[in-house]
C-alpha cells in the first residue's frame, strides 16, 4: 500500500542503485527552520487579509514580523545545522509573498488606487523587481570570485529592507506627517518605482551580517539594555520607530557605497584579515557569559 502523501525530501541524497527508495525519519533539526518560514510566510498572507480590509496597522505588523521570522529562520538553519536545499526553495517563495507581494497590495489599496492604472504600474513594478532581487541572490550566493569583504555588502536593497522602506509614506501618515490626500498619489507611485529600482541596482548596501557576531564581554549587559529598549519604544510609538528606521537605512545607502568604494580600492588594510578572524569562535572560554565581570584577553592593565 502506497503513503497518501509524497515523503519529505529535504535535499539530494546518495541512494544505492537498484534499491528501492526507503522512508527514512527526517531529523527536527531539518524540520525546524521550515516551520519558521512557514509562520512568516502565514504573517505576509494575513497581512494581504488585513489590507483588503483597510486595517493598515495589523498589516504593517504582520510585515514587521514577517521580516522578524525571515531573519531568524536562516539563522536557526545554521544554528541547528538544518539548512537545505528545500529550505533554501522555501524561503525563497515565502520572501517573494512576504516582501514582494504583500507590500505592494497594501500600498495600491492605501493610496496608489487613486490613480488607477499608474499605481496599479507602480506596484507591479515593485513586486517585479523583488522577485528579480531574490534571483539575482540566490544564483550569486555561491560566487567564489567574492573577496572576503564583500560579505558586509548586499548588491542593492534586500527584499525585506525593501519591502520596510516602500511602506514609508504610510508610517509618515500615522505619525500625522503626511495627510491621506489623493493628489499625493503620483508622488507615493514614483517613490515606489524608485525603491523598486534601487532593489534591482548594483548599489551596495549594508548587509549586517558581521555587526555582533562577537561581542566584548563589558558590552553584554548594555547590549540587553540596548535591545529591551529598542523593543519598548517598537511597542509603544511602532509607527514612529519605522518611519526613523526606514529614513535612517535609506540615508546609509550612500555611506555603504563610499565604505565599498574604499574596500574595493585597498584604503581599508587588513579588511580580508579583519574577515577571518570574524569568522573565528576563538576558544570557550570567550563564549560563556559566567565570566563578564573578567577582563578580556587583550586587557594588560
Amino acid at each position: 500500500m502506497t503513503a497518501p502523501f509524497a515523503p519529505y525530501d529535504p535535499g539530494p541524497t546518495s541512494r544505492r542503485r537498484g534499491r528501492a527508495p526507503r522512508f527514512r525519519r527526517v531529523p527536527l533539526r531539518l524540520i525546524l527552520p521550515n516551520l519558521v518560514t512557514l509562520l512568516a510566510l502565514c504573517s505576509g498572507l494575513t497581512a494581504i487579509r488585513m489590507a483588503l480590509e483597510t486595517r493598515w496597522d495589523f498589516a504593517i505588523g504582520a510585515i514587521v514580523l514577517a521580516a522578524v521570522l525571515d531573519a531568524l529562520d536562516g539563522r536557526v538553519a545554521r544554528l541547528v545545522k538544518g539548512t537545505s536545499k528545500f529550505g533554501a526553495e522555501l524561503d525563497s517563495l515565502a520572501d517573494f509573498v512576504n516582501f514582494g507581494v504583500a507590500p505592494a497590495l497594501i500600498l495600491y489599496s492605501w493610496l496608489l488606487d487613486e490613480v488607477r492604472s499608474i499605481g496599479w504600474i507602480a506596484a507591479l513594478v515593485f513586486s517585479i523587481s523583488a522577485a528579480l532581487r531574490l534571483a539575482r541572490f540566490n544564483v550569486s550566493i555561491d560566487d567564489p570570485d567574492k573577496p572576503a569583504w564583500a560579505v558586509n555588502f548586499f548588491t542593492g536593497v534586500p527584499a525585506p529592507a525593501g519591502a520596510l522602506a516602500v511602506l514609508f509614506p504610510v508610517y509618515l501618515e500615522f505619525v500625522g506627517i503626511l495627510p491621506h490626500w489623493p493628489a499625493l498619489a503620483p508622488v507615493v507611485a514614483v517613490y515606489v518605482v524608485i525603491i523598486a529600482l534601487l532593489m534591482v541596482s548594483r548599489l551596495p548596501t549594508f548587509s549586517g551580517k558581521k555587526l555582533g557576531s562577537r561581542i566584548r564581554r563589558d558590552l553584554v549587559l548594555p547590549l540587553f539594555v540596548a535591545a529591551v529598549l529598542f523593543v519598548a519604544l517598537l511597542v509603544s510609538y511602532p509607527f514612529e520607530m519605522l518611519a526613523i528606521g526606514a529614513a535612517a537605512y535609506l540615508v546609509s545607502i550612500p555611506v555603504a557605497w563610499r565604505w565599498h568604494q574604499k574596500y574595493a580600492s585597498g584604503q581599508i588594510p587588513g579588511a580580508a584579515a579583519d574577515d577571518t578572524s570574524a569568522n573565528d569562535d576563538g576558544d570557550e572560554a570567550d563564549t560563556d557569559l559566567d565570566h563578564l565581570g573578567d577582563r578580556d584577553k587583550g586587557d594588560t592593565g
